[in-house]
């Protein structure tokens, strides 16, 4: 059995994470992007350059990933409304608590999400 309020609390704590994440990415990519206008130099041949296109490309790889994580966490307060959350949507089995005590927006049991 899931302890809901728990379950709860995490999700919220997941959910404050990735806001909090997305807000500071965001600011960090528009502050490197407001650095670069103007400068007409080009990446490949400014010593900073490819350093500081690697990270604008790391930042918005993070920001993407915080955002499909948000979804995600927006799925598993639908599904624990529901009375599906705990239940993989793969294979219908109970998702292990342990797992969801780590990844508490998890949709999946282990040997589904790992393709098993």
């Amino acid at each position: 059995m899931v302890d809901e309020e728990r379950m709860r609390e995490l999700l919220a704590s997941e959910r404050e994470d990735a806001e909090r994440l997305i807000a500071s990415l965001s600011h960090g990519i528009a502050e490197v992007s407001e650095a670069r206008e103007g400068d007409n130099s080009d990446d490949e041949h400014d010593p900073e350059g490819s350093t500081l296109a690697f990270e604008r490309s790391q930042a918005a790889t993070l920001l993407e990933q915080s955002r499909v994580r948000l979804g995600e966490i927006a799925e598993a307060v639908t599904r624990l409304e529901e009375g599906r959350f705990g239940i993989c949507v793969g294979c219908g089995r109970p998702i292990a608590p342990a797992r969801l005590e780590i990844r508490p927006y998890a949709a999946r049991c282990v040997d589904c999400a790992a393709g098993r």
